[in-house]
């Protein structure tokens, strides 16, 4: 290709490639050139193309069901019969609209294959088949649409860790060692991309600050080629580049393919003629058929002779593309009858062409010995650079052990990049050691029997503590999952080393948070005071915490779903602390639950921690254990113990050895314990390690429509009916059957904008700067900018990526909550009115959507609530149907938005957000930010084409825009363009034909040359490659155009403020008031929850699982003494159905919050009280029923006394419970600043309230200084203690043989007259059984319930009622404080001062 003179088309560091392969040649490194070949590729899909989305109710719908899973589901095709050959060292561009099937066509040639119903054809690696080539999987490389990056790192970390697990093991000449191979390499490729100024900031992503969009998309390209590959598949790379970047990238990618030999296919969207022709063939799909495929240069030739017009100066890439589009096309006279009108008659064209039958010619190449040469030569290649140590059909390139050395580093490196929620870590496991430490509080020297619960509970409380903190690990799992898939495509490391290094870097935090949490508790809580004891209790709880991280992680990477695993880790809890042997003494268990108890890590380390504090230890027995006591009965002789395991008839004191074998515990398991412990760490860790391996990437069967089942009565009809589905298909089918399309220019006719609103406020901003404080001291986003948008008026704002046009767009509109901005910004002349921020509309880059409302209901909510109260509801709705039909998204309306891959597509969704903006009526102006990146071709220029017609009825709109085409750019009536650093380089009219600028630039020595894209020529000449040595910005100012500006800016500020406004305040902060705002979003939280069957399921299938669980574990409760202690724990074990429930809700609650805090709050659409009382009043019911759902499957299990008065007392705190609960895990979400963050202060919260409760410690032995406030501040005790009363109180106690008190009365008097004064008094409870008796005196500790429940603080009957009084005022306070965290998390927008 011969270089022209704009800039040429060899690219600035094609020199250094071709050194590095000079190099390699002298090293002796064969070249690695492989090639591709395809024939007759066929992929099938099940065919979701519209599944039916069922809600809570309708899914237990179940003669629906059956019927349904009758019929056999559909097969779809999404690639038919493709073909093509692309040979070392020739570039491949696909093109198709979105859902023609360009991206599977990558996948099976980047030879991913899994997740569709069928592939048929064959696909050849050089001369590899497909499966052959799987072990040189890191050679063939796709780079997909995704940004996946670990946010905390830096890019200068990210691109460290790729480069490194690329080092060849033979290193090439002249270079020392694989560090400086590394450090060679990264630098080349950040180099590459113009990106190396990025090396020390955060990749970052939607919540975490990092690089730009741009930026970051330029570091997946760069993270893709430090697999020096050999095939590569760029799946729409370029999206979200500005246009000279793209260039750039395009000249980068042709270059290595020249010089490296590569096989480079490409799918681009919105291609420019600049990067077209850098490519040597071209592949068209439509539907998944292949149009067109052959040599670049006679494409548009092929199309033109059948009778399409190619418009002058667009993008020959969207012209192929939109032949088969009856809006975009245009046939030449003399061609209407005969030009093909579907896919089908164009591909019989072609096949009849002589193109064809050249292209079939090369589809032998695989068997040619050319081929066969190559592929040999690149196997030795990479057989040398290829550790020695590893197998020789592993697709790894560096050795296992520094695979895990550098997952390591990386592993550090995201722990420190992330070091707030780390250090939250330590800071709470502090606090709830030393809160332990003081609810425990004891001295080592105090042994008695009545401490003995107690210092069980400290040891029990110390495993429970740890395994909570361990739960986090679900989250994690699923945070990291989407990377790991990516580097495992890439073939960088071995998931096992992943794994292993996750160990690695635990093993030093989890030392740290056994030390902070071990110290305090053990010397407060007054255990064995000796070093062997300690150090004991310190191994064996690391062990436990090791081990119960990695039970956590295994099951987080067992399941394919969060919610699945987050099930299964709730469920987990719950059995785990049932069967640790503290709640149920071991003997105690029933024998269909007992298995539990052995494969339970925790009780085995329970065994060995109580061995260890009670072995060879004397406990006597005092107070309610020792019978009878008090004055008058101080001889051991005639005294005994009672209620104390292990206990001996008639002694005084019971042995420590003897109370754990009571318990089916000894000493000697000790040791044996700690190595069962880590056996089962060993297990988990295989697990993790097997179903790491597998993973899968997601939603690789293509994305599909949801539509709500309630809704799908409409539908049936599309559904039903074939050639229905395929007019739903095509996007943009025009409603008539019109078949060809005019110039569309002018069809716009004046009828087209009935119902838009027109606006007249003029909107100026002068001397803009805002400046942000980095840790380097502080930077400036903007310099001095200044311009006007008025009404009629279509405003673009251009600019390398970077150059600050979304932080302009963010401090106009209002939308920046930190930094300084100084500078003026007016409507008409005046200060912006309290109501701007809800009348200007503001379409963010990101689409982010409730996704369980319809399109329809989206547009309508924001309808309802941000037109002005003034106008009737019916108007409102109706204003929606117009703007639906505006935007074509009438085929769409009545389906869910959901999430990306299931839900809309990019392009879909990005219409929506345009419509939620428009259907607000916005009155002032309209900003974009970037609304055309990630379209086609055909959907960027209707978005175009449709702000046009905004403007036209009389809007104002600004848009921000990356890489338009000729014909984009000449929609814009003016431009303002920013350099890096928001400085103005221009602003001002574009021109026809973008004369004008062309003009400015001429002048400055740029003249734009004939065939260039005058936007890409532009931002090539201020911020590319072109005009680098000259600083724009001061020309800029220097230039008559930009006095002219300023003096233009006066006159219209100063004509503006003498007119009357164009728009009137209302003076209202939100346009509707706050009980109409209330009930539409209560209405839209409702709907929402409905449709969202995974949450609601899994709370039911919680609640049952719990329950029942609970219920059969604790089966049928007898009436002895110990009996009243496991009635004591069924009930606090249903306090633990709150852990799962709320590691559930936070991540549902937080995303709704951050779709609030990203758009809903900024518009001002509805006040913060409305959000949370919709988040709050729609769990109502589903508590209410899960409230049911537990009492009715536990509480008759457990055989508790079925009078409705009890019954009825316990159900109502039930209910009431599963509101504290629910509130305690929103206020936590509605401060926490993300999920992790929340799944991390649960156990805290959770943790303190169980431990005051006065189960664990009862009230006469909690500290006084938690006693007089804590305990009675805490939800959980009153909650115990009504259902106590209302469950104990007044059952008969019957003593079983062991736990009688016996004794000889002395001198032969009977048992009735020694002990006549002990009834009397202290022993008031006691029962004696038999009083005639002179010898061998039975007593029971107490007679009935309601003297057990004296001691627990409980004194009489009404305190049932009481609690439950207090448990309500509970429920409520914990919602009010869902709204007070909210406010205090609320922050106001900066205006600029």
């Amino acid at each position: 290709m011969e270089p022209d003179n704009s800039g040429g088309v060899v690219w600035s560091l094609q020199h250094k490639v071709e050194a590095t392969r000079r190099r390699d040649d002298q090293s002796g490194f064969p070249p690695r050139e492989l090639g591709v070949t395809w024939k007759h590729l066929s992929v099938q899909v099940v065919s979701s193309e519209a599944a039916v989305h069922d809600n809570v109710l309708s899914q237990f719908n179940i003669p629906a069901k059956i019927q349904q899973s009758r019929h056999k589901p559909p097969l779809r095709t999404i690639l038919n019969n493709s073909h093509g050959c692309v040979k070392p060292g020739e570039m491949l561009l696909v093109l198709g609209r979105p859902g023609s099937g360009c991206t599977t066509l990558l996948s099976l040639l980047a030879n991913k294959r899994r997740g569709y119903a069928s592939v048929g054809g064959d696909v050849h690696y050089g001369s590899m088949d497909a499966s052959q080539a799987k072990q040189y999987q890191g050679q063939i490389v796709m780079n997909t649409e995704e940004e996946l990056f670990f946010p905390s790192l830096t890019v200068g970390q990210t691109m460290d860790f790729a480069t490194r697990l690329k080092v060849s093991f033979r290193l090439p000449d002249c270079v020392t060692s694989d560090k400086a191979m590394k450090e060679e390499t990264r630098d080349f490729l950040l180099q590459s991309m113009g990106i190396e100024h990025t090396h020390e900031t955060k990749v970052g992503n939607e919540y975490v600050r990092g690089v730009s969009g741009g930026e970051r998309k330029r570091v997946s390209i760069i993270e893709c080629l430090a697999t020096r590959g050999s095939v590569f598949c760029w799946d729409n790379s370029t999206r979200g580049l500005d246009a000279s970047t793209a260039l750039e990238y395009t000249k980068a990618l042709r270059a290595l393919t020249d010089v490296l030999g590569l096989a480079t296919i490409v799918t681009l969207y919105q291609a420019g003629n600049g990067i077209y022709n850098l490519f040597d063939k071209v592949l068209v799909l439509d539907e998944g058929k292949e149009i067109f495929y052959g040599p670049l240069k006679e494409a548009r030739p092929f199309m033109e002779e059948l009778g399409f017009i190619c418009r002058e100066g667009s993008n020959v890439a969207d012209y192929l593309t939109g032949v088969l589009v009856p809006t975009e096309r245009l046939i030449r006279p003399g061609y209407e009858r005969t030009f093909p009108r579907t896919a089908r008659d164009l591909r019989e064209l072609y096949d009849k062409s002589p193109i064809s039958s050249r292209m079939i010619a090369e589809y032998d190449y695989p068997t040619t010995e050319q081929a066969k040469e190559k592929t040999e030569a690149f196997q030795r290649s990479i057989a040398m650079e290829k550790h020695e140590r590893l197998p020789s059909n592993s697709p790894y390139t560096v050795s296992f052990p520094t695979q895990v050395r550098a997952a390591i580093e990386r592993q550090y490196q995201i722990i420190w990049g992330d070091k707030p929620t780390f250090f939250i870590k330590q800071v709470a496991t502090l606090i709830q050691a030393l809160i332990a430490g003081s609810l425990f509080y004891g001295h080592p020297e105090d042994m008695h029997s009545g401490v003995l619960f107690g210092r069980s509970g400290a040891l029990f409380f110390s495993l429970l503590h740890n395994s909570l903190m361990s739960m986090s690990e679900v989250t994690d799992s699923f945070h990291g999952r989407p990377i790991l898939n990516k580097h495992k495509s890439f073939r960088l490391f071995h998931p096992a080393a992943f794994c292993l290094a996750q160990i690695a870097a635990d093993i030093p935090i989890i030392l740290i948070q056994i030390t902070v949490f071990a110290l305090p508790l053990y010397f407060m809580a007054g255990l064995t005071m000796s070093a062997s004891a300690f150090f004991t209790y310190w191994i064996i709880l690391f062990a436990v915490t090791m081990t119960m991280t990695a039970f956590f992680r295994s099951i987080g990477a067992s399941f394919p779903t969060f919610d699945a695993a987050s099930k299964v880790s709730g469920f987990m809890v719950g059995a785990v602390v049932v069967y640790t042997g503290y709640m149920i003494l071991k003997p105690q268990m029933h024998p269909w639950f007992v298995w539990l108890f052995w494969i339970n890590p925790l009780a085995y380390a329970f065994d060995a921690l109580l061995s260890n504090e009670f072995h060879k230890k004397t406990i006597p027995c005092v107070g309610m254990n020792l019978i009878p006591n008090g004055p008058g009965y101080m001889d051991p002789a005639h005294q005994s113990c009672a209620g104390v395991g292990g206990g001996i008839a008639g002694e005084v004191i019971v042995h420590g050895d003897n109370y754990l074998k009571s318990m089916s515990y000894n000493r000697s398991h000790m040791w044996r314990n700690f190595g069962i412990v880590w056996c089962w760490w060993v297990l988990f860790v295989a697990i993790t390690i097997f179903a790491t391996s597998r993973w899968k990437s997601s939603s690789e069967s293509g994305p599909s429509l949801l539509i709500p089942r309630e809704k799908a009565k409409k539908l049936q009809g599309l559904l039903n009916d074939p050639e229905a589905q395929y007019a739903q298909e095509k996007p943009y089918a025009p409603s008539s059957g019109e078949e060809t399309a005019v110039e569309t220019d002018g069809s716009m006719t004046k009828g087209d904008d009935k119902g838009l609103l027109r606006n007249t406020s003029v909107f100026t901003w002068k001397n803009l700067n805002y400046v942000v404080n980095t840790p380097s001291g502080e930077r400036k986003l903007l310099d001095d900018v200044q311009g006007w948008v008025k009404p009629g008026m279509l405003g673009a704002l251009m600019g390398a990526s970077g150059a600050g046009k979304t932080t302009l767009l963010d401090v106009l509109a209002q939308r920046k909550t930190n930094g300084t901005i100084r500078g003026t910004v007016l409507v008409d002349g005046r200060p912006l009115p309290v109501s701007f921020q809800r009348s200007a509309g503001y379409c963010e880059q990101l689409d982010v959507h409730e996704p369980f409302t319809t399109v329809r209901e989206a547009l309508e909510f924001s309808a309802l609530l941000r037109q002005s109260r003034e106008t009737p509801r019916e108007e409102k709705i109706k204003y929606v149907d117009t703007i639906i039909d505006l935007l074509e998204l009438h085929d769409l309306a009545d389906t869910l938005i959901g999430h990306v891959g299931a839900g809309l597509t990019v392009e879909q969704r990005k219409r929506v957000t345009i419509g939620v903006e428009l259907v607000a009526k916005p009155s002032i102006l309209t900003f974009l930010d970037e609304p055309t990146s990630g379209l086609d071709g055909q959907a960027a220029y209707n978005t175009v084409r449709f702000l046009r017609k905004l403007a036209d009825s009389g809007q104002a709109v600004l848009v921000t825009i990356h890489q338009p085409s000729a014909q984009l750019f000449s929609q814009f009536d003016t431009l303002l363009l920013l350099a890096r650093g928001g400085k103005m380089v221009y602003f001002g009219e574009i021109g026809d034909n973008a004369q004008t600028i062309k003009d400015y630039f001429a002048r400055h020595g740029f003249p734009c040359p004939e065939e260039a894209n005058p936007a890409e020529h532009m931002i090539d000449v201020v911020s590319g490659t072109l005009g680098r040595d000259q600083d724009w910005n001061k020309i800029w100012l220097a230039s008559p155009e930009s006095e002219a500006v300023t003096k233009e800016l006066d006159r219209i500020m100063a004509d503006a403020a003498e007119k009357p406004p164009g728009t009137v305040d209302d003076g209202n902060e939100f346009a509707m008031p706050l009980w109409d705002q209330v009930k539409i979003v209560t209405q839209r939280a409702n709907v929402s929850l409905f449709r969202n069957t995974d949450y609601v399921n899994n709370k039911f299938a919680l609640h049952i699982g719990t329950a029942l669980f609970n219920g059969f574990s604790f089966w049928m409760i007898g009436d002895s003494v110990h009996d009243l202690q496991l009635r004591l724990f069924t009930i606090f074990q249903f306090i633990f159905v709150a852990p799962g429930v709320i590691a559930q809700l936070q991540p549902l609650f937080i995303e709704r919050r951050d779709i609030f805090e990203a758009r809903e709050r900024k518009s001002k659409m509805y006040s913060w009280i409305a959000f949370v009382t919709g988040l709050v009043v729609s769990e109502i019911p589903y508590l209410c029923v899960c409230a049911v759902l537990y009492f009715v499957c536990w509480y008759y299990t457990v055989g508790f006394p079925s009078e409705s008065t009890r019954a009825g007392g316990t159900f109502f705190i039930m209910l009431f419970y599963e509101m504290i609960y629910t509130g305690i895990g929103q206020f936590i979400a509605a401060y926490a600043p993300n999920a992790v963050f929340a799944s991390l202060m649960n156990p805290l919260i959770i943790g303190l309230l169980v431990a005051f409760c006065g189960v664990l410690v009862p009230y006469a032995q909690i500290q006084p200084f938690w006693r007089y406030w804590l305990y009675y501040l805490n939800p959980f005790n009153y909650l115990m203690g009504g259902m106590l009363v209302f469950d104990i109180w007044g059952t008969p106690v019957k003593c079983k043989d062991a736990e009688f008190a016996r004794f000889d009365p002395p001198n032969g008097t009977t048992c009735g007259e020694y002990l006549a004064v002990y009834l009397q008094g202290m022993g008031a409870s006691s029962n004696l059984i038999n009083p005639e008796d002179t010898s061998q005196c039975r007593v029971c500790q107490f007679r009935d319930g309601s003297d057990y429940i004296r001691s627990l603080n409980l004194a009489e009957y009404y305190f049932g009622w009481r609690d439950a009084g207090i448990v309500v005022l509970f429920a409520i306070s914990s919602y009010v404080l869902v709204f007070a965290l909210m406010k205090l998390r609320t922050k106001t927008s900066k205006k600029a001062e």
